[in-house]
């Protein structure tokens, strides 16, 4: 009578709470979809051949393409050569953004990637791993008349990966090399209207500075910015959702120490999890709005980082706790071998995402990726937490594979259990299969929306509809992982409900102090958790 009582309870419990989470994970993917605009905007910048001239009159380094003040410019490099105007005195000038247009704190980010326009011609042929110095500077304004305020100054050397599909020969002069994009400036704020953007290409002959780079024409740049509706919507979920978390956790921890016994690990588990998912969720980027916080996007790879760490230790030690014939359980300590590579893993990709937004706090125009040594530096990185990611993975289906086998082994001796242990082990069982179908469905709904994403054209048209893929992929998969964790927490809750001293005592064989959670797993009020004790002792047996 107890069990049916209790499973018809969990059903119909988990019914509505999996209807409920059903709606919400619907809406968090249609408001991206049909609300939301694409997550970022790309804008394409030609760079305007500007002269130097503050060797004789000029009062300002600053050099603009175009406005009441723009400079003396060059229509192509025969021209210089014409005029006698040397190379080191001529500077690429880009304006961000485009005229009549301005620039907003809802970007959040800028991103630059440099195309270089490099024609052939046999007197001045691109050299072989030939590298190209830039003397960049950046500079602000929020005013059309204000002076320029520098925020970086840098000599950066990039690498040419060039080919050239024609014979090189005199009739091949003037056509252009095929060239990969190169990363230019990465800053993580957008608080002003105006940047202006100044290149230098310096030559040494003496030192070799610049030779060997063929003939260069232009110098294009793509600016890529997250846009504004998106940065909206994204706040107002982070919004929504920070106190839907905290609330569940709060209820979840207070059903805990309610308990008179101690928490067990896989207890504090949930709850640590739960306060990673709350850290990515706090809406700290509402500041950024109104403060010049550059770290921001290096703050949001750490809280991601320790999400994602937790979320995989989580995964090993629920697994290990329900193996249910295993002694050494409740110890964090036991599952050294299984947490170790995903500690060393985080700490490779941390000391990676250091080395490259770290520095380019101080630097925009940094990249690990343009030196042999710094891109020899973080691919040891990410292959040793590669590395660590195939161990974890390992342990992970070996552990699965335990808890399987454990689960066909008990299934068969349940009939012959007493009815409380019986439950026991029912509620272990149902618990672990249910987790189980709803991880992987998350993970593979994270999988095919990030497939699709990249695969598509970013949208979709539907008649008049137009649903955006990439947004939806974003708002979807986020709020996704917070269902998960809210589930977990209301699901694992210890439950407090008491089914009467008949039921208790006549059909479960216990005290009728004792307590049964949603999942039956059996709970002592007045002593330690029942079910590491009745596990042990059936272990024993």
């Amino acid at each position: 009578m107890a069990g049916a009582i209790i499973e018809n309870m969990s059903t119909r419990k988990l019914c509505i709470v999996g209807g409920i989470l059903l709606v919400f994970q619907v809406i968090a993917f249609l408001v991206g979809g049909l609300i939301a605009p694409s997550p970022t905007t790309a804008v394409p910048y030609t760079s305007v051949k500007c002269i130097d001239v503050r060797k004789n009159h000029h009062k300002t380094k600053w050099l603009m393409p175009w406005g009441p003040n723009h400079c003396k410019k060059l229509k192509d490099f025969d021209e210089a050569v014409s005029r006698q105007i040397e190379a080191n005195d001529i500077v690429f000038a880009v304006h961000v953004p485009l005229p009549s247009k301005e620039m907003s704190p809802w970007f959040q980010f800028m991103l630059f990637i440099m195309q270089l326009d490099i024609a052939f011609k046999m007197d001045n042929d691109l050299k072989e791993n030939a590298e190209i110095t830039l003397d960049v500077s950046l500079a602000y304004r929020d005013n059309m008349f204000d002076d320029w305020e520098e925020i970086a100054h840098a000599i950066e050397i990039r690498k040419l990966k060039c080919t050239f599909g024609s014979p090189k020969t005199v009739e091949s002069e003037g056509r252009h090399y095929d060239c990969d994009f190169l990363p230019f400036m990465e800053i993580g704020s957008v608080a002003h209207k105006y940047y202006l953007i100044n290149i230098r290409l310096p030559v040494n002959d003496r030192k070799g500075i610049n030779v060997g780079i063929g003939e260069i024409k232009d110098i294009r740049l793509v600016g890529i910015h997250q846009n504004g509706g998106f940065t909206k919507v994204w706040f107002a979920m982070k919004t929504f959702l920070t106190p839907s978390i905290l609330i569940i956790m709060v209820w979840y921890w207070r059903r805990i120490t309610l308990m008179t016994r101690a928490p067990v690990l896989l207890e504090k588990v949930i709850f640590a999890l739960g306060i990673s998912m709350t850290f990515i969720n706090i809406p700290v980027e509402w500041f950024s709005i109104g403060f010049d916080w550059t770290w921001m996007l290096l703050f949001g790879d750490i809280r991601q980082g320790i999400f994602y760490a937790m979320l995989l230790s989580f995964w090993i030690i629920f697994c290990g706790e329900h193996m249910m014939d295993q002694n050494e359980r409740n110890r964090l300590s036991g599952y050294w071998k299984q947490v170790g590579p995903i500690a060393v893993g985080s700490f490779c990709l941390f000391i990676f995402d250091m080395c490259e937004r770290g520095v380019q706090l101080k630097n925009p125009f940094y990249s690990i990726w343009t030196t042999e040594v710094g891109t020899e530096l973080a691919m040891a990185f990410i292959i040793v937490a590669g590395i660590c990611l195939c161990l974890y993975f390992l342990f992970l289906c070996f552990m699965v594979f335990q808890v399987f086998r454990n689960i066909s082994g008990k299934q068969s001796s349940l009939p012959a259990m007493s009815k409380a242990r019986r439950l026991h082990y029912e509620g272990l069982i149902f618990r672990f299969k249910f987790l189980m179908l709803i991880t992987l469905a998350c993970a593979a709904m994270t999988v095919i929306f990030f497939i699709v994403s990249q695969v598509t054209e970013g949208h979709w048209k539907w008649g008049p509809i137009t649903i955006q893929v990439n947004s939806a992929f974003f708002t979807g998969i986020y709020g996704m992982w917070n269902l998960y964790v809210f589930a977990l927490m209301f699901l694992y809750a210890p439950s407090h409900k008491n089914y009467g001293d008949d039921q208790s005592n006549g059909d479960l064989g216990v005290n009728s102090g004792e307590e049964l959670q949603l999942t039956t797993t059996i709970t002592h009020v007045d002593g330690p958790t029942e079910v590491y004790k009745l596990a042990r002792k059936e272990a024993q047996e």
